[in-house]
């Protein structure tokens, strides 16, 4: 951790097509190994496939699965007298953020099937419906929890 200051944020390029900061950050987290342009062309195509799928636009759908599968609190392990405890935070906008689209990319490259476009396609379109395997595990957080509400008195 830093000691001296808080680390600045730096400004972000909106996506060339649609001018969303949101969807830049997510194609950033889509590219591997410094492929911008294929992770681009991945998240453009799953956002057309999307679209003709679910006849609605594919921004909205794509906004519309980040709200879904974003979380409001979190579990943080608090070591308290020699005992571990799962304390319920609240999450920041910034890292419900992180946290929906590092679930949604996670749980798309674990299906099976065939482009990474046809699986980024399938979970946006189910998280939008508040389905799928990363709504599935934002509601698996909010139950740990609700679970752990008792320790919430640890949190500082």
């Amino acid at each position: 951790m830093a000691r001296r200051r808080r680390a600045e944020k730096r400004e972000q390029r909106p996506d060339p097509k649609f001018g969303n900061l949101q969807l830049a950050a997510f194609i950033k987290k889509v590219m591997v190994g410094g492929k911008y342009n294929k992770a681009e062309k991945v998240v453009y195509d799953a956002l057309d496939i999307l679209e003709t799928r679910e006849k609605k636009p594919g921004l909205e759908l794509f906004q519309q699965a980040i709200r879904n599968a974003s979380p409001v609190v979190q579990v943080k392990s608090r070591r308290v007298g020699g005992a571990t405890y799962q304390v319920p935070t609240e999450v920041t906008h910034d890292k419900r953020i992180a946290l929906a689209t590092r679930w949604l990319i996670t749980s798309a490259r674990a299906r099976s099937g065939s482009s990474m476009s046809n699986r980024l396609a399938q979970e946006l379109g189910e998280a939008s419906k508040n389905q799928g395997s990363a709504v599935k595990r934002k509601e698996d957080v909010h139950r740990m929890a609700e679970a752990n509400t008792a320790f919430a008195h640890y949190s500082w």
